[in-house]
Order: structure tokens, then C-alpha cells, then sequence
């Protein structure tokens, strides 16, 4: 889970998002909030809108979906009349239902085991009905799948990396030089 700040300030009074990415589905969400929010108040609107519906859980994924997010707020700024606010939910759906490398799928269909249906496919429905233990067996299949892709997803990250690398062997005793930074006041 990441923020972005320093947005303009809606009408809502909000001029920030918290982003919080699910790391196994790339599923985010997108939450409005005021740079002033305290902790108490974080707390309350991540029990209310993320552990309500999925549980407790974070690593440094946001990064990314950050990137996404603020390429998206560009894209779409001339239409918000400076209330990106209301247009956040349509974001998340958007994000949410586009296609991820890593997992091979939109986030979407890694939680829910299906392409999303919209309003302009709701004729593809018609009189299908999904079982509930052979939606669990594909669910969990999927699953096994998501978690091998991005397994490999995570391989070929590292792989890039150790490539960069250098191990380097020190004896107790060895001379080395040091690179430090002045601390930043503020």
C-alpha cells in the first residue's frame, strides 16, 4: 500500500489516494483521503473498505499500480472538474478488469474466476448457470495457475537483478570504504 498526495483538492475536501494492491491478484483499490487523515482515521476507513472485504495483508506491489494510477489521473484530469474523487471507483473497475503479465488475466477473473460482465454483455448470460462446487473447483485451479505465473513472474524479476549483483566476500579485519549520506533535515 502506497499514497499519492498533493492532488487537487475536490469538492469533498479529499486530495489523496491510498492505494492497496492485493499481491496474488493485482487486485487494487483506489481510496480517496485527506492529507490530513490521522492514523485513527486511516485505520477506520481500511478496516471499513480493505479487511471487510478481503482480510489483512501488504508488500511494496503499490509501486506500480501508483504509476498506473497517476498515468490514469493524467489521462482523464480535463473531465473531473477537479473531483477525480468520483471517478476513482471507475478507475479501480478499469484497472481491475485490464489484463496483468504476471498473472496472465485481469485481477477480476483471478478473484472471481470469471471475465467481469458489464452492462453490454449481459446477453452472453442467458440461462448459464455456474454450480457452486464446480465454481470452487475452477476457483481453485485458477488459483494453483495464478500463483505458478506469478512465481515465474517473480523468477524472472529476480533473475534480472542477480544479474546486477555482485556478492562480495569481507574478513573481519578488512579494510573498505563507505558511502554515507548526510541526513535530511525536515
Amino acid at each position: 500500500m502506497d499514497f499519492i498526495f498533493e492532488l487537487l483538492r475536490t469538492s469533498s475536501k479529499n486530495d489523496g489516494i491510498w492505494v492497496i494492491v492485493d499481491i496474488l491478484s493485482k487486485s487494487a483499490h483506489f481510496l480517496p483521503i485527506k492529507s490530513n487523515h490521522g492514523p485513527e482515521q486511516l485505520a477506520r476507513l481500511y478496516v471499513d473498505q480493505i479487511v471487510r472485504l478481503h482480510g489483512v495483508s501488504s508488500d511494496g506491489q503499490s509501486e506500480r499500480t501508483i504509476q498506473i494510477l497517476e498515468d490514469m489521473l493524467r489521462a482523464c484530469m480535463l473531465n473531473f472538474s477537479g473531483n477525480w474523487d468520483d471517478e476513482l471507483p471507475k478507475m479501480e473497475f478499469a484497472y481491475n478488469n485490464s489484463f496483468h503479465d504476471s498473472i496472465e488475466m485481469a485481477p477480476f477473473e483471478a478473484l472471481y474466476g470469471r471475465k467481469c460482465r458489464t452492462l453490454l454483455c449481459w446477453n452472453e448470460v442467458g440461462d448459464k448457470k455456474v454450480h457452486s462446487s464446480e465454481l470452487m473447483e475452477t476457483s481453485v485451479e485458477r488459483m494453483k495457475l495464478i500463483k505458478k505465473w506469478l512465481k515465474a513472474a517473480q523468477d524472472r524479476q529476480k533473475m534480472y537483478e542477480d544479474r546486477r549483483r555482485v556478492d562480495l566476500m569481507f574478513e573481519v579485519g578488512d579494510k573498505v570504504f563507505l558511502r554515507i549520506s548526510p541526513w535530511k533535515e525536515g
